[in-house]
């Protein structure tokens, strides 16, 4: 399946202070990219944002105050003097890094992102169209 997502990237980004958006892959992998964002770029932030998951899961029962199961990863937020990079999952073995200034809206950027998370798992796993025309 090779579909370009980006402009849903690029709608997610329509929040002000909202920057640059990636979905990668839980293996590292560049999956798609807002439109602002170089490829090279793009895919060194796509292995360090997959390592920073990782790291993340890692350090979950940091929380945890009891014998009771290992929270579940659910964001990672890292704060810059110059923004915010949020990272949340996209579904199975994919993930969402949004990055933005430190004006943003943090509640209204996280909903955002949950509301194309649901979008991207339908166009992820819709399966392609068929012509009704075609014969096999």
């Amino acid at each position: 399946m090779n579909y370009d997502l980006s402009w849903m990237l690029d709608s997610a980004l329509e929040l002000p202070e909202a920057q640059h958006a990636i979905l990668v892959s839980a293996d590292g992998l560049l999956m798609a990219r807002s439109k602002d964002v170089g490829r090279d770029h793009a895919d060194t932030v796509a292995a360090a944002m997959s390592g920073m998951q990782s790291l993340s899961r890692t350090v979950s029962d940091f929380c945890n105050n009891g014998p009771a199961m290992r929270p579940q990863w659910r964001q990672t937020l890292v704060e810059f003097d110059h923004g915010w990079v949020f990272l949340i999952s996209a579904g199975e073995g994919a993930y969402l890094a949004v990055s933005a200034s430190p004006d943003v809206d943090m509640g209204e950027i996280s909903f955002r992102m949950q509301q194309l998370v649901g979008q991207l798992g339908k166009a992820l796993t819709s399966p392609p169209r068929e012509r009704a025309d075609i014969q096999p």
